[in-house]
């Protein structure tokens, strides 16, 4: 460990110390929020926001239901250099006259909202009102995909990323880059022009991967640069090592960039942010990837298992909340749960825990619970049964995104058991071989609500009782 490692070390203890003086008198609740390529982030944090303020389709948060959620309201932010998630602007996307799904947010954002909550129990009678603040922290999946590279060397990331590409499910969405590189002399002097412009082929494929529907793309910040964009610490890519590295030469540079980016993005996001969350979860599109085929889904459950090695879970106790902060519970949602018939989301969810199997029994093991879960944060489908070749078929009926249309979509029927699906993933199959799985894009529904409701969904009650209803 360096000192510069040391004395931040030092500093997190003491502004812990000290938020947790502050929090013995009005708790307060960090939850992430992060997902994996279109998973539904912003939508799910609106209805979360207006369902905590309006708790009328709230039955399963059981402080609400027992009437103990005496009042909700925003509160400004508790971080003044961290941009607040637009609420009120999303809202009024998905609930005006003509609905639109929002933008998605591409860096991080903040939301504070506060609970006045009646104590239960015994002393229920004796004691007032107390107030629980909930920091609603907003981030890319993409950021949390780069944890891993923490641990990884310049050589050891680039052979892994470069077996990766080379797979027969990325070769040819890295034909382009890869022919590059077989043009560069990687001990030769830095070339500033060749260096961007492989950055940009790189990016390229990064950027190709993901829509084609796989989840890890790493290092992230390539997806997302924000004020990045074109600086030093994201103009590098993986290189195969020569037998001597010499300085000043392409591979000695990217090697030093790369060091950069885990140093000056990575850490101080680790740092700054994710070291501080209590509760997290992480919303993936499950049928996205199921509908991209076995090796989109085994690339999913690769990057759930290095997401979930990346937290540090663990009950926090008074000296490790000093020392070294843990997540508590971690919950994984398959999301757009509506787009499947009710019937099918038990092997929705089945598939979810299965994917999550190995890295969640380390994590339960060290003593945080995890759960999965599927869940709809806006619904945009009702159900209806139609007759197909002379039998019933259970279906979801919805406005087409594209068209406007009135649709009923079957996705598919997934198996009970996810070993049918999981088998062929982690075999490399090229496609499945017993059903194909349809995805379409629905729009938001026209939304008629009664006072006291919040915005219509699936289990989005169940998943912050389990998030925070023990704090409750």
């Amino acid at each position: 460990m360096g000192i510069s490692d040391i004395s931040d070390s030092i500093f997190r203890a003491v502004e812990d110390a000290s938020d947790g003086v502050s929090e013995m008198f009005e708790p307060v609740i960090r939850l992430g929020v992060t997902g994996l390529s279109r998973a539904g982030k912003t939508v799910f944090i609106t209805s979360l926001v207006a369902n905590l303020l309006d708790r009328g389709r709230m039955p399963q948060l059981l402080a609400a239901t027992e009437g103990r959620i005496v009042s909700a309201f925003l509160q400004p932010q508790p971080d003044d250099t961290i941009p607040r998630f637009d609420y009120e602007t999303h809202l009024a996307a998905l609930t005006g006259k003509t609905p639109h799904w929002p933008h998605s947010t591409r860096s991080i954002s903040q939301l504070r909202i506060s609970l006045k909550i009646q104590p239960a129990g015994l002393l229920s009678g004796i004691k007032g009102l107390r107030t629980i603040h909930i920091d609603i922290i907003d981030y890319p999946g993409e950021w949390l995909l780069d944890l891993p590279l923490l641990n990884q060397t310049y050589a050891e990331w680039s052979e892994n990323t470069l077996v990766q590409a080379r797979s027969p499910a990325r070769v040819s969405l890295a034909e382009g880059w890869l022919a590059q590189l077989e043009g560069f002399d990687t001990t030769a002097e830095l070339d500033e022009g060749q260096a961007q412009e492989l950055a940009k082929t790189f990016t390229a494929y990064l950027a190709a991967s993901r829509e084609a529907g796989f989840s890890g793309c790493a290092p992230g910040r390539f997806l997302l640069p924000g004020d990045l964009d074109g600086s030093p610490v994201l103009t590098f890519s993986p290189l195969e090592r020569p037998e001597k590295v010499r300085s000043k030469t392409l591979y000695a540079e990217f090697e030093r960039r790369f060091s950069a980016y885990k140093r000056k993005v990575v850490k101080p996001f680790f740092r700054d942010h994710f070291s501080k969350i209590d509760r997290q979860i992480v919303l993936v599109d499950v049928m996205g990837a199921v509908h991209a085929g076995p090796q989109a889904v085994e690339d999913l459950r690769n990057a759930m298992s290095d997401i979930l090695a990346s937290f540090r879970p663990g009950k926090n106790t008074w000296l490790s909340y000093i020392l070294r902060k843990r997540v508590e519970k971690i919950l994984f949602a398959a999301t757009k749960a509506d787009h499947l018939h009710h019937l099918q989301h038990p092997q929705l969810t089945g598939l979810l825990r299965a994917m999550l199997r190995d890295a969640k029994d380390r994590a339960d093991f060290k003593g945080a619970k995890t759960a999965a879960i599927s869940l709809a944060s806006l619904r945009a489908t009702v159900e209806q049964t139609v007759k197909h070749e002379g039998e019933n078929l259970d279906c979801v009926q919805g406005v087409l995104l594209e068209t406007g249309k009135v649709a009923a979509m079957h996705a598919g029927e997934l198996p009970a058991d996810p070993a049918h699906l999981l088998v062929p993933a982690r075999k490399g199959e090229a496609a499945w071989l017993d059903g194909d799985f349809e995805v379409m894009r629905f729009a938001p529904p026209v939304l008629t609500r009664q006072n006291g409701e919040g915005l219509p969904h699936i289990r989005l009650d169940k998943a912050i009782q389990f998030l925070i209803g023990d704090r409750l």
